[in-house]
């Protein structure tokens, strides 16, 4: 199993993934630093593969534990450190993640990737995700909860994902308050910190500290 360089944990990363991007915010908000190595997904070092049991990223490796959930990896930065208080929300916050990371993602993935599904209709699991979309734009005062939470930045990466699919049709649909979130989150030198690009990690590079 891959270990830590030094005495940072070590943090498998790959930068378009929407899971590893809510793991690498958590990182960045926590300041809680890592050894972070670039996969590419189309060529997986043997060190990441010995480390993840799931052979996904994220995954992150302290000592002898390992953690391949995102979710799982913001909870571990967060409960080091939580300056702006992300982890005080309240309990529907999981509730809306959990329905964000299921049914909405399945959506997603049919809309983004329809011709891995072609006995599924794209337009259908469009309208599926839309509906999650209009719920969550009612929700929506700024933030979530009214102040940024664990809830916003777990689930901005997945709509991030869904409004790329095609922009234009995203910026005409009826949801302001979801518009003005993302729009928020993706000028924010936050998700220009996590969006840095990095050379693929090969055994002989030297350590990328994470947050720099």
């Amino acid at each position: 199993m891959s270990g830590s360089t030094g005495s940072l944990p070590t943090f498998y990363s790959f930068r378009r993934c929407p899971y590893a991007m809510r793991a690498r915010l958590a990182l960045d908000v926590s300041g809680v630093s890592v050894d972070l190595r670039e996969v590419v997904l189309r060529d997986k070092p043997q060190a990441f593969l010995d480390a993840s049991p799931s052979a996904t990223v994220p995954c992150l490796v302290e000592d002898a534990q390992t953690i391949d959930e995102s979710l799982d990896i913001m909870d571990w930065a967060l409960a080091r450190n939580d300056p702006e208080g992300w982890l005080d929300m309240p309990t529907l916050g999981r509730d809306l993640i959990a329905r964000f990371d299921g049914p909405f993602k399945s959506a997603l993935d049919r809309t983004k990737y329809a011709t891995r599904y072609p006995d599924e209709d794209p337009e259908q699991h469009r309208t599926i995700a839309s509906s999650f979309l209009t719920d969550l734009n009612t929700q929506l005062h700024g933030y979530i909860f009214g102040k940024p939470t664990l809830a916003d930045y777990a689930i901005l990466p997945f709509v991030r994902q869904f409004a790329m699919i095609d922009k234009e049709w995203f910026d005409a649909q009826d949801w302001p308050s979801v518009q003005d979130w993302l729009g928020t989150f993706l000028a924010s030198d936050r998700f220009a910190r996590i969006m840095l690009k990095y050379d693929p990690w090969q055994p002989e590079n030297a350590p990328v500290r994470f947050p720099e």
